[in-house]
């Protein structure tokens, strides 16, 4: 077995690593963590030189116009107010990328320890390379980052994944950024802060609270399994690779031609018949937020604030700066339901609309709730998953994990993985499906059509 497709396989099942060992690689990034001066405070934009609040055009955004601005924003549907709030703009892709390479006939990946400002425990394992378009132009004058030739050259190499995904559409307007994995088979150098794993390794470094970070979570989740050419001779030592038969037919004895329509057709009736407007708004015009030189807070209940920080990390090439970043209020709930149809496991997933989705619409979890939904809100397919959280038998993952460090203060929120018994779905109200792997991993070839979490959700998985 040497395809693609069984060096993938191989090296997901591989936990213990061929490189380095997992204990090694934990010790590594607690290490870092233990020895990483960082700093940071709440400050006033007053006391900032780069970032400015421009009363006249109600934003934040910094003197050279570059990386992200801050603004209002109104959500209209079929012509009714339904939200406003600030969001996040940052209309440029970025660069989130994974090197990949055969070492003693066992795939590695490199990852990288990397340190964010916005990180839970401030060091965390991140893609070889993560870098906004205004890093790899150097619009600032600093320095490429490490890797980059690799991707910007990236068809010399064999491409193993290429697609433009959305960003959390409750915090940025339509962002995305470019997920690229790639093998590499000549001699790289392996640069301070980078280390190879097996993807076994990174998936059980997963089970940890906040080791792993959310754009590692994205881009592997996007590994095309079902695109990758394979015999029907070799199945069946593909198949021993596999702890669960049920998951081994759920990606290669799938029939897609049925859900996937299905599911297109429900995307496409909203996105036709729905009528979404949003409406870029100044800062100072939304009704329920606050404006201040502390930051954005809002005088009703809601998910986030907006602070400023002042910040020094050393190991960056910028050392101390500031920057504003959205502050959750608290803790998110994500669950992704899985059941068992004929040997067979389906996963419950739902259409989720965003204020700031590219396309107003994409396929996310099961549940999909930031802290402050209330039990009136929940329909009964919802009901029955809250009450399933404390049945440990239900329980297939159950981990906490960071959001985007980068633009984020410390926002970590529950994932969890969830079994319920195929008796107990045959009635799930509208907006839900039931689709195997194999019909999401095609989807995720797809740009726009599974969200972030639901993409987070399906990278826990154990093989």
């Amino acid at each position: 077995m040497d395809s693609i497709l069984c060096l993938l396989l191989e090296s997901w099942k591989n936990t213990e690593g061929n490189v380095n060992s997992t204990e090694s690689i934990i010790d590594w990034i607690q290490e870092k963590n233990e020895t990483t001066e960082v700093k940071i405070k709440e400050d006033s934009i007053n006391d900032s030189t780069f970032w400015f609040y421009d009363d006249y055009n109600g934003e934040i955004l910094n003197r050279k116009r570059s990386f992200f601005s801050i603004k209002g924003i109104r959500l209209f549907e079929n012509e009714k107010f339904v939200k406003e709030q600030p969001i996040i703009y940052q209309p440029e892709i970025g660069y989130l990328g994974i090197i990949c390479k055969k070492i003693d006939g066992v795939l590695n990946f490199l990852m990288q320890a990397k340190i964010e400002p916005g990180n839970v425990n401030c060091v965390q394992i991140s893609p070889t390379i993560q870098a906004t378009k205004s890093n790899f132009t150097r619009a600032h004058g600093g320095k490429l980052p490490l890797y980059f030739e690799y991707f910007e050259s990236s068809s010399k190499y064999k491409i193993i994944y290429d697609q433009i995904q959305s960003e959390q559409a409750s915090r940025f307007y339509k962002k995305r950024n470019r997920n690229i994995i790639i093998i590499v088979d000549e001699e790289i150098p392996i640069y301070d802060n980078f280390k190879w794993m097996t993807l076994g390794q990174i998936k059980q470094l997963m089970k940890i609270d906040n080791i792993v970070n959310m754009d590692t979570r994205t881009v592997l989740s996007g590994i095309p399994y079902i695109m990758q050419p394979t015999s029907d001779a070799v199945l069946p030592n593909i198949k021993k690779l596999f702890t669960s038969e049920a998951f081994y037919n759920s990606i290669f004895e799938a029939d897609c031609s049925q859900t996937i329509p299905r599911v297109y057709n429900a995307i496409n009736n909203y996105k036709m018949f729905h009528d979404v407007m949003t409406v870029e708004t100044p800062l100072n015009q939304l009704t329920d937020w606050v404006v201040d030189e502390r930051g954005i807070t809002c005088k009703n209940k809601a998910d986030f604030m907006v602070k400023y920080y002042d910040i020094s990390i050393e190991g960056r090439e910028v050392q101390h700066w500031t920057q504003p970043l959205f502050k959750a209020t608290g803790e998110a709930l994500f669950v992704l339901v899985v059941t068992e149809v004929d040997n067979m496991l389906k996963f419950v997933v739902s259409l989720k609309s965003e204020i700031g989705s590219f396309d107003k619409i994409e396929l996310g979890p099961s549940i999909q709730h930031e802290h402050t939904v209330t039990q009136a809100e929940f329909d009964v397919f919802e009901n029955m998953c809250y009450k399933k959280l404390d049945n440990p038998e239900c329980i297939w993952n159950d981990v906490m994990l960071s959001e985007e460090g980068g633009r984020f203060y410390h926002e970590q929120n529950r994932n969890v993985i969830m079994y319920i018994d195929y008796k107990e779905l045959k009635d799930l109200p509208d907006n839900y499906f039931l689709m195997d792997f194999r019909s999401l991993n095609y989807l995720i070839q797809v740009n726009n059509c599974l969200n972030i979490q639901l993409r987070n959700l399906l990278s826990l998985l154990d093989i």
